[in-house]
């Protein structure tokens, strides 16, 4: 794998006088040079050539500027216009030692909007039919082509890995292959991992781009997985740089740059490499990240919490169970002056009074609605927790049975397990007015 820099990041056009920015390169770290040719006569193939091998640093790639007139899908004399310009960009490149032409191989850039889909039909033809012609020329220079899906905003025509992969499957040629670059996939794929991996093999060129065109590695990107995808895809490929400033006013405007992106525009490149390097190591494997942390999970504490929830509510805890029986007029104040009002007092043993040892929603809930027809827990404890002497006068067992229907579902459930298996429950309900005489007679 080697690690290179777009010189846009420095000039606009590049020309055979820009070759002094090699040295410069080269003393960063860099193995590799892509060069942006916007015109054939810009450069001198030769030349370019001599100067990097005096530099000891490699022509890695060409990157086709696709401008205006230069359309593989559009009228017939922008596509010969596009024809012509990649078929140059063959020839030099072969004529520098540069294996591939990498890019959006397709359309001018910028050129979007609506089209139906038979225009895309017709365009998607048009496009197969130019690749697979210069593809052959492609391969009888060695040199291959390497196609780049851009973001929405710069073209309506390739936007993802799958429609890359789908376009170079139909041109059906071993050396045009896929580019993929982190700045447009920020924008266009699900996950950016799943889209290298599903790219595999047809990916030979990637572009590490911030997400604000700046450095990568001081950004919102989150590096770690992609780094894991390449190495497990196993990607052998250049890793380049490709990021652009306020400095170079053409590309700026081309590519919205408003602000400044970092301090320096050397600082792109520099600590860009050095974070690159790191990333890409031995010891990481991507599983470091430089980048700021965007995939906080806030959400991860709530969802743990959830079965809790919901085991508290189907298990009565106090407070749940006894705000959903009686919603309406269940509040503990309320129950014990309409059941017991003459002297019911001791509202503790009241079906709905103090939440601590309240009859239906306190605390042995568990037992109340659910629980009382299998076994009628709930009655045993109510004869037994229940004062005989402060509960008889209230007569609690008959109040509690006729005003339960009207208020509270709980209540019924009280009232008809009691008989089944709560022998205690009748004879309380019935032993009370004698227990409360003998009391008064005391």
């Amino acid at each position: 794998m080697r690690f290179g820099i777009n010189s846009f990041l420095f000039v606009s056009p590049f020309k055979t006088e820009s070759v002094k920015l090699f040295k410069k390169f080269k003393t960063w770290g860099f193995d590799t040079v892509e060069i942006p040719v916007e015109a054939p006569e810009h450069i001198d193939p030769a030349a370019l050539k001599a100067a990097a091998s005096k530099e000891g640093i490699a022509i890695g790639s060409i990157c086709a500027c696709m401008g205006p007139g230069r359309d593989l899908r559009g009228s017939a004399a922008e596509q010969k216009e596009g024809f012509n310009y990649i078929a140059a960009l063959i020839k030099q490149a072969a004529e520098m030692g540069c294996p591939k032409i990498i890019g959006p191989l397709y359309s001018v850039v910028g050129k979007k909007g609506p089209v139906t889909p038979a225009d895309q039909k017709t365009e998607f033809a048009a496009v197969v039919k130019n690749l697979k012609a210069l593809a052959k020329l492609a391969q009888d220079a060695g040199v291959e082509l390497v196609i780049e899906p851009l973001n929405r905003f710069e073209t309506d025509f390739l936007n993802t890995c799958e429609q890359g992969l789908k376009l170079i499957k139909a041109v059906g040629a071993k050396n045009v292959n896929l580019h993929l670059d982190t700045f447009h996939m920020n924008i266009e794929e699900k996950n950016q991992a799943d889209a290298i991996r599903r790219a595999g093999t047809r990916l030979t060129h990637f572009h590490a781009c911030g997400t604000d065109r700046g450095t990568p590695g001081n950004d919102s990107l989150n590096w770690g997985p992609i780094v894991a995808a390449l190495h497990e895809i196993g990607y052998q490929g250049d890793v380049v740089i490709e990021s652009f400033t306020q400095d170079v006013k053409v590309i700026a405007a081309a590519a919205a740059i408003w602000r400044k992106m970092e301090p320096k525009r050397d600082d792109i490149a520099v600590n860009g490499l050095a974070n690159l390097k790191r990333l890409f190591s031995k010891k990481s494997k991507g599983k470091k990240t430089l980048s700021v942390k965007t995939q906080t999970t806030p959400n991860k504490p709530h969802m743990s919490t959830k079965p809790q929830t919901k085991t508290a509510s189907t298990k009565a805890a106090p407070a749940k169970a006894a705000a959903k029986p009686a919603p309406k007029k269940a509040a503990p104040a309320k129950a014990p002056a309409k059941v017991a009002p003459k002297k019911a007092a001791p509202a503790k043993a009241h079906a709905k009074a103090a939440p601590a040892k309240s009859h239906a929603k306190a605390a042995p809930a568990k037992a109340h609605a659910k629980v009382a027809p299998k076994k009628a827990a709930p009655a045993k404890a109510h004869a037994k927790a229940a004062p005989a002497k402060s509960h008889a006068k209230a007569a609690p067992a008959k109040a509690h049975a006729k005003p339960a229907p009207k208020k509270g579902a709980p209540a019924k459930a009280h009232a008809k397990p009691a008989p089944k298996k709560a022998a205690p429950a009748k004879a309380h309900a019935k032993a009370a007015p004698k227990k409360a005489a003998s009391k008064s007679k005391k």
